[in-house]
């Protein structure tokens, strides 16, 4: 079955269009919504095309880690709904939503957009966690990009809460925000089926690509972090051809990220 559709898609190709008559190097209409969750204290949604994902962000105090006791951290879940695509199953996390969460908290994290020295609040002690929950309403491909992006405008909205003798009142925001710089680290995944790179594939096109790769650059165009994906190897030439797209296409998702 798969190789039918690989076939056919192939034959799409070769005319230069694919079945949705986009170019290979073209994203969907994207649409950003914030301050979606009264519960949260920054959170978005995120569409790309039927793709439809939601970002929270919740605050904790939490004790810093033995090996970096002046820094706060970020934990970054991920949960893909049943509702959202009948290939999920209820249950732990599968294996998919392990990779998105790392994926999305590896962009993060080593872009340096969050300065987690900024989030320790007595040396040893206590930090701020800052939780970024990832749930997919509805799933047509390229989850990758989508979290991304829901999970950065997140981060951008966030305001700290309010705390009074050491307890956290979830009720009261401050005009606090994260002290994030101007990185906006953004991923664009590339997928290579046949010999033919595109972005932002639908979920058929996922079913049948060979490899992708997802790279997370920041506003200067510095690469902070990749993830290979599919069961064919890349050759340096692949990887070289699959950057050079991703950071074509970047600025295209980082607009958004305001």
């Amino acid at each position: 079955m798969y190789e039918d559709l690989k076939s056919h898609m192939n034959e799409f190709f070769r005319k230069g269009i694919r079945f949705d008559g986009r170019k290979f190097d073209e994203y969907r209409k994207i649409t950003v919504e914030t301050n979606i969750s009264k519960s949260a204290e920054g959170s978005a949604r995120v569409k790309i095309g039927e793709t439809d994902v939601m970002a929270g962000v919740k605050f904790e105090i939490g004790k810093p880690y033995p090996d970096s006791p002046n820094e706060g951290t970020i934990m970054v879940g991920a949960e893909l709904l049943p509702m959202s695509n009948p290939e999920f199953e209820p249950g732990p996390p599968s294996i998919q939503a392990v990779e998105l969460a790392r994926v999305v908290d590896r962009g993060i994290r080593e872009s340096k957009v969050l300065d987690f020295e900024k989030l320790c609040i007595k040396e040893g002690e206590q930090c701020w966690v800052v939780t970024i929950d990832i749930m997919t309403i509805n799933v047509d491909g390229n989850l990758f990009d989508a979290a991304a992006l829901a999970a950065m405008i997140a981060l951008k909205e966030a305001r700290i809460p309010k705390v009074e003798d050491g307890r956290v009142d979830y009720h009261e925001l401050t005009k606090e925000k994260l002290p994030l710089s101007k990185k906006d680290p953004v991923s664009v995944t590339v997928c290579k089926i046949g010999n033919t790179y595109i972005v932002d594939p639908t979920v058929e096109e996922e079913k049948v690509i060979d490899s992708r790769l997802t790279v997370a650059t920041t506003k200067e165009g510095l690469i902070c972090a990749m993830q290979k994906g599919g069961v064919d190897p890349l050759s340096m030439e692949d990887i070289d051809k699959m950057v050079e797209i991703a950071s074509k296409k970047c600025d295209e998702l980082r607009v958004h990220v305001k």
